[in-house]
């Protein structure tokens, strides 16, 4: 699969460390930055670069990491089309895909580590929507409703 990655200096040695596990996995990863833990950098610049890479379609699925993963998915969630959460279990990280269609995930580097980020970005690539279920694609359609209000 083909993901954008980014984080702020806060989570720059987990993002590193993500995107080396998913590359080992066989991903095609596009890093969009930051490049070090020294620089203090604004997260809504980088959650908005793999948004936007993931809505324009030069990416399937995305990755935020901030300090607690909330800043990254209040900045993603403004790019219309971009539908992201922050999860810090697997459950959510599927479950965000069935049945909300997500498709940028934000993690928290001062809140989770390694090991945990590896199970929650697996279940997050895994999972599908489930185009199949009405009520999954009727909730969908009345979210992006709302983002189309917004936008007029």
């Amino acid at each position: 699969m083909k993901l954008a990655i980014a984080s702020d200096h806060a989570g720059f040695p987990l993002k590193t460390q993500i995107a080396d596990y998913l590359r080992a996995q066989g991903h095609e990863v596009i890093d969009l930055g930051t490049d070090n833990a020294h620089d203090s950098v604004d997260y809504p610049d980088y959650a908005q670069a793999v948004a936007e890479k993931v809505v324009n379609g030069a990416v399937e699925r995305g990755v935020v990491v901030c300090g607690s993963g909330v800043g990254a998915s209040i900045a993603a969630n403004k790019v219309p089309g971009a539908y992201a959460a922050l999860c810090h279990d697997t459950y959510s990280a599927h479950q965000g895909v069935e049945h909300d269609n997500m498709n940028v995930i934000c993690v928290g580097s001062r809140v989770i580590g390694i090991a945990l980020a590896q199970e929650i970005v697996d279940a997050f690539l895994r999972a599908r929507f489930e185009s199949d279920q009405e009520r999954h694609v009727r909730r969908h359609n009345k979210v992006k409703a709302i983002e189309q209000a917004q936008q007029q």
